[in-house]
């Protein structure tokens, strides 16, 4: 099975973005925006967009008449994302690839991407990428999670996952929160070409909207379900009450909070 953002398709999207926007994305793509959203830009590329949680965010803090073009590997989650626009907004929406952008040289003046580089399978070339279509002095904002011991949701998520399958442990939740070594992306990005970079570690701690919804996508949001159904013989709606136990044993049975923490990176084109 691919653990790549590819694999984010089927009943994924709409789990995605009702069960686990609410919980772990949104306080984040709150802060990239208003990071992003600054200074003037007028030409303005997402990557990586999912269903559109930090793009609705943009479209509405950006000028105008600023032009957002809105990227994802896949047509499923763009899919979700396109609905939280009119056709009268300033948003296009298109299927790429980061690390090889159907774009020209110096089109853009602003890319942000929210929790997305950690699936990129070579980040320097998609970093070299980003700083390709960006135009001199503009600027590339991304976000990536801590290790999963800074997201104890991840530990749980990945430790009900194995209590199912012991002898072949599903692995997509070790993916989103390899990255998080803020000196790992440093390096990989001066091997993009970036020179100058800001980063910021901030740590949440976050109440848990609709622990049930949080549950279920836990399971059906993200590749892990693909991972059940491709293993086979578990119900996944016993994965999901397995996970909606593990929450109220992990996070209290009311009430519930969990830490976040992810690091945000400011990287500017000279």
């Amino acid at each position: 099975m691919s653990n790549s953002s590819s694999s984010f398709v089927g009943d994924i999207p709409e789990h995605y973005d009702n069960g686990l926007g609410p919980n772990i994305f949104v306080d984040y793509a709150e802060m990239l925006s208003d990071l992003c959203c600054n200074v003037d830009a007028r030409n303005v590329i997402e990557l990586a967009a999912g269903t559109g949680i930090l793009s609705r965010l943009l479209r509405n803090k950006l000028p105008a008449n600023s032009q957002l073009m809105v990227t994802d590997l896949n047509q499923p989650m763009l899919d979700v994302a396109k609905g939280k626009f009119s056709e009268e907004e300033n948003v296009e929406f298109r299927v790429a690839n980061a690390m090889d952008l159907p774009f020209g040289d110096e089109a853009f003046d602003l890319i942000v991407c929210q929790f997305g580089v950690m699936f990129f399978p070579d980040k320097p070339v998609s970093y070299r990428e980003a700083a390709r279509v960006l135009k001199p002095g503009g600027r590339y904002v991304f976000n990536v999670w801590s290790a999963m011991s800074e997201n104890p949701f991840a530990i749980m998520a990945q430790d009900v996952g194995t209590k199912f399958f012991p002898d072949d442990p599903p692995g997509f939740y070790k993916v989103p929160f390899h990255y998080g070594n803020p000196e790992e992306v440093q390096a990989d990005l001066e091997s993009g070409g970036w020179s100058e970079v800001e980063h910021e570690t901030t740590q949440l701690n976050k109440t848990i909207a609709n622990p049930e919804a949080f549950a279920a996508a836990l399971v059906y949001g993200n590749p892990l379900i693909d991972e059940i159904r491709e293993r086979g013989g578990v119900d996944p709606r016993e994965v999901v009450s397995e996970m909606q136990s593990a929450l109220r044993a992990t996070f209290g049975s009311s009430g519930m909070t969990m830490p976040l923490s992810a690091t945000t990176f400011n990287c500017r084109m000279s």
